[in-house]
């Protein structure tokens, strides 16, 4: 129950100084935000990768900060329950008139977790619902930049109001051929919507800040025609003369929930009022949840929080029981899913078999560092939680039974709850080796190309998956393979790859053992075979596509470009949609998979 008057002089102070918190971190955020704009412009692209992984990093430093400081000041760890009740309530009426609230309540969650003991995680003391409404919220201000842009063009001015779309984001460096660019896009626009009649209400909205990511800025609306909505981006790239291009044309919600993948980083976006981008997007596409989307545009802290309330959400609303998932069990993670929901449960087990030489303290590093690094749309995004309760009695006693034996340290049964202690949570997907074992021809070669496209697509982005196993790769709904076991990738420059050697004499030869010396980074990938590739069908297609993969000279070229400074370009679209006949300066993907002619079931 709250407190019928706020009594207590602290609460408004502690009140205070927690939104001081989060105005300092939002305030940091948008200005390494808002620089993405310099770095594309210098095509600064090791910057760029930095800061995507610096900005991660933000949150936990701020919120590390407002919990020394209010222990400091006001020994908020020792306060009686009714203080934190009347913190809360002033909180809210600080948020009255807050250009980002819900991001400052989830900033408020993530510090009493902090203070408070996981007991309290189901009380009154933190926003298990948001408190302040989102909608409709803008910065009133005259100076202030609008959420989005419309543009109302007739049929004569469409190609002028398109440049004009293009020039009004002031980029710094000059496009090589701006009306070329647009023409083409023009192209794929009749082609997208063909001969449609000219309605009344035509126009075009436009978010007001491209959506940086890599080597990329990305340009995000919809054009309107009547009660027609077609969303859209336009990828503006850099050409090896230094000039930019409008590089292809995305049309419909399949090709922006591509863009915008959970296996792939998150943008750069300098959104003044991030409840409006989001609504904004949702109205582009409607299929991906709000949690996705504010981990999109970097604020993931705020995803994770949306995506634990749509899951007790779910929670009320089913009554199926947690399971071990399906498929082969590893030996570092234990994995349950809930066959209802579209997510596993991944916990790393106590103890490993000896062939496995690693830590808790070093897959919790790797999980990391996929966190933070540029995932290529290959490596799937993880939701990373403490001291998550769960109801005892939605899981199968052998699931629990499975748990107190493999990860007895992370499991603790409460009353009717089951508290698990660091879980992380992703996306489910159709293991590889299942669903190759089930594919016709056609799903089987597409399958196998896009499993060697994933391995190639890691290795631009310099990263050795370490074990390639089938079973460690993922077929999503629309047909992409992602890698999901990341208990032994490396950096590819920190790799070292050989060729076998030359036995010198038969008893070298015909040995049953490895006769020669093998570094603990040494990698030999002529060895990959017997282990990839011993259906006979696969072996034959892998050799088709990727027999480059088994070259030892495959991979370490790839690793001298690297350590050479150069960044690849992995494109988050298919090749065929890329304007490639008119920038001839541009790097073309050359290995497309075509994709699959129907979604995948999710399994």
């Amino acid at each position: 129950m709250f407190p019928q008057q706020l009594t207590d002089s602290r609460a408004h102070l502690i009140a205070q100084a927690l939104l001081g918190g989060f105005n300092k971190h939002y305030r940091l955020f948008r200005a390494t935000t808002a620089e993405a704009k310099k770095r594309f412009e210098r095509a600064d692209w090791h910057g760029q990768q930095k800061a995507q992984a610096q900005r991660i990093e933000f949150y936990d430093k701020r919120v590390d900060e407002a919990v020394e400081m209010l222990e400091a000041e006001f020994q908020v760890s020792r306060l009686p329950m009714t203080v934190w009740q009347q913190v809360k309530l002033h909180y809210i009426g600080l948020l009255t008139n807050h250009l980002q609230p819900e991001l400052a309540e989830t900033f408020f969650n993530s510090a009493c977790t902090r203070i408070l003991h996981h007991g309290y995680f189901h009380n009154d003391f933190i926003f298990v619902r948001p408190a302040v409404s989102t909608e409709y919220i803008e910065n009133e201000e005259p100076a202030a930049t609008p959420t989005f842009r419309c543009y109302y063009p007739t049929r004569e001015t469409l190609r002028d109001t398109m440049i004009r779309i293009v020039h009004n984001f002031q980029l710094a460096r000059d496009f090589e051929d701006l009306g070329r660019d647009v023409d083409s896009v023009l192209g794929a626009v009749q082609r997208e919507l063909g001969l449609f009649r000219w309605r009344t209400n035509f126009q075009i909205q436009v978010l007001s800040s491209l959506f940086y990511r890599n080597k990329g800025a990305y340009l995000v609306g919809k054009i309107i025609n009547g009660f027609t909505e077609t969303p859209f981006a336009l990828p503006i790239l850099h050409n090896d003369k230094g000039f930019l291009y409008i590089d292809a044309a995305l049309f419909g919600e399949d090709d922006l929930l591509m863009l915008f993948s959970f296996a792939r980083a998150y943008f750069m976006v300098d959104a003044e009022v991030p409840s409006a981008y989001v609504q904004f997007l949702r109205s582009l596409m409607p299929r991906k949840p709000r949690a996705e989307l504010y981990s999109a545009i970097g604020l993931q802290k705020h995803g994770k929080n949306l995506f634990y309330r749509d899951f007790l959400n779910h929670l009320r609303h089913s009554s199926d029981k947690f399971r071990i998932a399906p498929g082969i069990k590893g030996m570092v993670m234990l994995v349950f899913d809930l066959p209802s929901y579209p997510f596993v449960f991944k916990l790393i087990k106590d103890y490993f078999p000896p062939q496995k030489e690693t830590t808790r303290e070093l897959i919790q590093s790797k999980y990391l560092l996929v966190k933070q690094h540029d995932r290529v749309g290959r490596m799937a995004d993880t939701l990373e939680y403490s001291n998550v309760a769960f109801p005892r009695y939605r899981f199968e006693e052998e699931l629990i039974k499975e748990l107190k034996t493999f990860c007895p340290s992370l499991v603790e049964e409460k009353g009717e709850d089951l508290i698990l202690k660091h879980v992380y949570i992703e996306r489910r997907m159709v293991p590889l080796n299942i669903y190759i074992q089930e594919a016709t021809p056609q799903q089987l070669e597409h399958a196998v190309v896009e499993y060697g496209n994933a391995i190639k697509d890691l290795v631009a982005a310099n990263i050795f998956p370490g074990d390639m196993l089938w079973k460690n790769f993922g077929v999503t709904r629309h047909g992409k393979v992602v890698f999901y076991d990341y208990d032994e990738i490396e950096y590819l420059t920190d790799c070292n790859f050989r060729k076998v050697p030359t036995p010198r004499t038969e008893e070298e030869e015909l040995s049953g053992e490895v006769w020669y010396a093998v570094g603990p980074r040494d990698v030999f990938p002529e060895t990959f075979g017997p282990f990839l590739l011993g259906h006979p069908g696969v072996r034959e297609l892998f050799m088709r596509h990727h027999a480059d993969l088994l070259d030892a000279g495959f991979w370490q070229g790839h690793k001298e470009r690297i350590l050479a400074g150069h960044v690849h370009d992995v494109f988050p679209y298919d090749a065929h949609k890329r304007f490639q006949a008119q920038h001839a300066g541009a790097a073309i993907p050359a290995r497309p998979a075509e994709p699959l002619d129907r979604e995948l079931p999710i399994q």
